[in-house]
C-alpha cells in the first residue's frame, strides 16, 4: 500500500466529501425528475436506491468530518450503493439526467472506495470507551 502523506490524506478526504454531498444533491434532484415524470420512471426498486445513495453519501461525509472509526467501512459500503444506483440509472440511458446521475454515483464510489481501501491511513477519533466504562455496564 502507497504511504500517503497528512496532505493527501486531508486533501482526499475533502474530494470524498465534495462527490459525496454532489451524489446527494444529484439522487434527491434525479428523484423528483423522475416523479414527475411517470410511467417507466416510476421504479421503485431505482428510486429506493436513489434515496439509499442519498442517506448513505451524507452518512460518509458525517463520518469524514467526525473522523469516526467505521469510516472506512461507510465509505465502502457506499461505493457499493452508488455502483448499484449508477446501474439503475443506466436502465434508462436515453435520458441525460438519468446519465448525468449515473456518472456522479460513479464517481462517488470511486472516491468512497479509494477511502474504504485507505482507511487504516486516515486519521481516528480517540478510543471514547474506556475500560472502567466497559467493566461497570
Amino acid at each position: 500500500m502507497i504511504m500517503m502523506t497528512t496532505e493527501s490524506i486531508l486533501a482526499e478526504m475533502q474530494a470524498c466529501k465534495q462527490i459525496c454531498i454532489e451524489c446527494q444533491t444529484t439522487c434527491l434532484d434525479t428523484l423528483r425528475y423522475c416523479n414527475s415524470q411517470g410511467g417507466k420512471y416510476i421504479d421503485m426498486t431505482m428510486m429506493s436506491m436513489m434515496r439509499d445513495c442519498a442517506e448513505m453519501c451524507m452518512i460518509c461525509v458525517n463520518m469524514i468530518n467526525d473522523g469516526s472509526e467505521f469510516m472506512g467501512n461507510t465509505c465502502s459500503l457506499c461505493a457499493q450503493i452508488c455502483d448499484r444506483t449508477a446501474m439503475a440509472c443506466e436502465q434508462i440511458s436515453g435520458d441525460a439526467t438519468m446519465m448525468f446521475c449515473a456518472t456522479v454515483c460513479r464517481k462517488c464510489a470511486e472516491h468512497c472506495n479509494l477511502m474504504g481501501l485507505n482507511s487504516a491511513s486516515y486519521f481516528r477519533r480517540s478510543c471514547l470507551v474506556t475500560e472502567d466504562v466497559l467493566v461497570s455496564s
